[in-house]
C-alpha cells in the first residue's frame, strides 16, 4: 500500500500550514483557500488540512492513499466480504482531485477512505450519482458512509 492519510480540521489554515511545514520539513503539495495537503515522504504520510470543516483540532477522517485503482477495488471486495458497509465513489472529484475511492466507517464513527488520485482538479467537489456532498466536508456521524455500493 501507499501511505497513511490523516485529515484534520483546523481553525486557521495559514497557521496550520506554517506549523506542519516546520514539523515535517516540507511545504504543502497542494494549497487552495481553506485547504492544504502535504505529501510527506518520511514518514510516509498524506496530511490533509480543512479550515472550518469541523471542530478545530479534531479528526476529519483517516485514509490510505494507494498506488492503483485495482487496490481500491481489492479493498472494496475485502470490506464487503467481511460484511462491512461501503460507499464506493468512482472518478469522484473531492479535495481538488479526481479519485477512485471506497469509504468504510469504524465502530466509533471514524471514517476511512482508501483512494487512488487519478488527476488534480481546480474544483473542491463535484456531485456524482453516489455522492451529493463531499464526504471529507461532512462531520462524522453514525450514518456517514452507511450507503452500500458495489465496485465496477
Amino acid at each position: 500500500m501507499g501511505r497513511l492519510q490523516l485529515a484534520l480540521n483546523v481553525s486557521d489554515i495559514d497557521a496550520a500550514v506554517d506549523f506542519y511545514t516546520k514539523v515535517f520539513g516540507v511545504g504543502p503539495a497542494k494549497r487552495q483557500p481553506g485547504y492544504a495537503n502535504f505529501a510527506v515522504a518520511d514518514p510516509p504520510l498524506k496530511l490533509v488540512l480543512f479550515e472550518g470543516a469541523g471542530e478545530p483540532g479534531s479528526l476529519n477522517h483517516l485514509g490510505v492513499e494507494v498506488d492503483s485503482t485495482d487496490e481500491v477495488v481489492a479493498a472494496t471486495q475485502r470490506f464487503q466480504s467481511a460484511g462491512l458497509e461501503t460507499l464506493v465513489e468512482d472518478s469522484s472529484t473531492c479535495c481538488y482531485a479526481t479519485q477512485d475511492k471506497v469509504w468504510v466507517q469504524g465502530p466509533d464513527a471514524q471514517r476511512w477512505e482508501f483512494y487512488k488520485v487519478l488527476a488534480d482538479s481546480d474544483t473542491f467537489f463535484a456531485p456524482t450519482p453516489e455522492a451529493s456532498e463531499c464526504a471529507c466536508d461532512v462531520p462524522a456521524t453514525p450514518a456517514t458512509a452507511s450507503a452500500s455500493s458495489a465496485s465496477s
